[in-house]
């Protein structure tokens, strides 16, 4: 048989508008480098991130919050999600949208809370009997099936478990071998089983069989060490609402009228404070007790001028709870109408009394230097080739219009250079997309010259 190499048809990861963030970039000392971790520029607001990182890190910064204000374009969603990277995988992130909250099927406030407690982790560490070792044996047993019939049902399951130290055979109860079938346990495999619940986890093929195959996707593990029977420390990261879900959903019965009652449920429901109350009464006895550690997340809101006056009151309260994330603002608003009413102005469209609690963190324009190192990077993330002088025009459009505008001018212009057969993008090609493609400038000026010709 002749194995030919074949191109793989695994997916190409999608390359979002923040895929080259990789962090926030700065030294040893906290500093900012020029261009480090996918970011540019914007020195200043990178090191104050650096020190939130620091205190989000060192559990000092838990129910306060922060401020990203600046014009469109300078990169405070880019320094939020560089936080996000620089926190890791085990600190919970939860971005949303202003907008978000103005739902038809839940209140504004409760769309608040739910993310709020998106945003704040539980790590639990629990200490479980398991058996665990190599399946040596499993053997089904049958009787006659009590109901009648000339079926067979399983009475119980015999199996082998085999580790470094010795060797065991269980006799388990049939629901443990729906189990075993569903994790597709085989004689050679490593499981373990845990003692109270039934659990089966299959982690893997004994190394013993490494050699049985010469091609295999199989994954080997080796012999576990100690004795069949032990106790084992097992490690799980939640949130507060993934408990609040669980504990709300209502466990109904499996007659017909219980089915039908759950399907006419709405699609959402809200969970009620009382709920939450005793939630957070057992994570409190657990953390006192050991078991749980609290892990303080990052709530990120974008676009927060889009908040009214209930949604800003309500967060008040919530910053002030003995449980609350860090929370990080952003927008690009200047003086404008707090939303919900009608004549109360204030900077970034924040009640005064909320922006007294906030760390503000300050964007600042884009040079054209800056542009251009930008530009080169999101060139180089999705794999385009440009000319010195391509990159030069394409700072100046950024400069003149904004850096998104430039930045979204790359792939139509990497089309334009292969309808002209070139392999490189050049400055005549981002000629002509910028003349097919109006920015937002060009079009609001087009529009005040041309205002008769459109409907009112």
């Amino acid at each position: 048989m002749k194995i030919e190499e074949v191109k793989s048809t695994v997916r190409t990861q999608r390359i979002a508008a923040h895929s080259h963030v990789k962090g926030l970039g700065l030294d040893e000392a906290g500093a900012a480098l020029q261009s480090a971790a996918g970011l540019v520029g914007q020195k200043a607001a990178r090191e104050a991130a650096g020190i939130v990182v620091d205190l989000i890190k060192s559990k000092k910064m838990a129910g306060r919050a922060l401020l990203l204000a600046g014009p469109p374009g300078t990169g405070k969603t880019a320094i939020a999600l560089a936080i996000a990277q620089e926190l890791g995988n085990k600190v919970p992130f939860c971005p949303m949208v202003g907008s978000e909250v103005f739902s038809n099927e839940i209140k504004k406030t409760e769309v608040l809370m739910e993310n709020f407690r998106r945003s704040i982790g539980l790590r639990i560490r629990e200490t479980k009997e398991v058996y665990e070792g190599e399946v040596t044996e499993l053997t089904p047993v049958e009787t006659e099936n009590p109901m009648g019939g000339y079926g067979k049902t399983i009475s119980n399951v015999v199996i082998g478990l085999k580790t470094a130290k010795g060797t065991k055979q269980l006799k388990l109860d049939p629901s443990i071998f729906d189990a075993l079938q569903k994790e597709k346990v085989e004689v050679g495999d490593v499981i373990y089983i845990e003692a109270n619940s039934g659990a089966v986890k299959r982690q893997g093929r004994s190394d013993t069989f490494a050699t049985e195959f010469d091609l295999e996707t199989e994954e080997y593990v080796p012999l576990p060490k100690g004795d069949v029977h032990k106790k084992k420390e097992v490690i799980q990261d939640v949130t507060l609402h993934d408990l609040d879900v669980a504990n709300a959903r209502p466990q109904g019965g499996q007659d017909v009228l219980s089915m039908m009652g759950q399907l006419m449920k709405p699609k959402k429901t809200e969970i009620t404070d009382k709920l939450r109350l005793e939630i957070n009464k057992v994570v409190n006895k657990y953390i006192d007790q050991g078991i749980a550690e609290l892990v303080p997340g990052v709530l990120f809101i974008d676009e927060i001028h889009m908040l009214d006056l209930e949604t800003f009151t309500y967060l008040h309260k919530s910053l002030e709870s003995p449980i609350a994330p860090i929370v990080i603002f952003a927008t690009n608003r200047g003086r404008c109408v707090i939303r919900g009413t009608t004549d109360i102005i204030s900077p970034h469209g924040i009640p005064l009394d909320l922006l007294d609690r906030l760390l503000i963190i300050r964007t600042l324009l884009y040079s054209t230097a800056d542009m251009e190192q930008i530009i080169k990077l999101r060139a180089q993330t999705e794999g385009l080739q440009l000319e010195e002088s391509a990159f030069g025009r394409l700072s100046e459009i950024g400069t003149n219009s904004t850096l998104r505008y430039a930045v979204q001018l790359l792939t139509p212009a990497h089309q334009m250079s292969k309808v002209n057969g070139r392999s490189q993008i050049s400055k005549d090609d981002i000629e002509d997309v910028h003349s097919l493609f109006l920015d937002a400038k060009r079009s609001s000026k087009h529009l005040s010259e041309k205002n008769n010709k459109f409907m009112l």
